[in-house]
């Protein structure tokens, strides 16, 4: 039997930053239960996920932020600010990032099975260690550049 074909996958996260802090989840230790393919568990990371098939940037910012945190997203307002070019040995996905700062609700712990907690960081002063994409994503936003390879 042939080897299936590797894609590359579409993937985003939001950077959700209030009062110059941003939101960060804490993804569960154990990795069948943190969802990662790009293996982030024991990680903090930014709420975001994968495209779904005919799903405009904005939708997927929306959809997942409020399946993750409950928070609503004016999606009219979410600013592209990175793009990342994320690889593992098994996994390999674009990332975008995006910044909103314009959310309505308190944020939550939707998915208790992969995010064990959340918590607001000063830019200053992040948790260790972060979750690839989100780093890259919050580097890219203190570096002033969308991409850097």
């Amino acid at each position: 039997m042939a080897e299936e074909k590797k894609r590359v996958g579409a993937g985003f996260g939001v950077m959700i930053l209030r009062d110059g802090k941003v939101l960060l989840g804490k993804r569960h230790d154990d990795p069948e239960k943190a969802s990662s393919e790009l293996h982030g568990e024991g990680t903090w990371t930014m709420p975001g996920g994968k495209m779904e098939f005919h799903e405009t940037f904005e939708d997927m910012a929306y959809r997942e932020t409020l399946e993750e945190t409950g928070l609503h997203v004016n999606k009219n307002t979410l600013k592209i600010i990175s793009i990342t070019n994320d690889m593992v040995p098994d996994n390999h996905y674009i990332t975008i990032g995006f910044l909103c700062e314009d959310v309505e609700g308190e944020p939550q712990v939707m998915e208790p099975d992969e995010i064990t907690r959340r918590e607001r960081f000063p830019l200053d002063n992040l948790p260790s260690p972060l979750y690839r994409s989100s780093e890259k994503v919050l580097k890219n936003y203190l570096a002033g550049t969308i991409y850097k390879h």
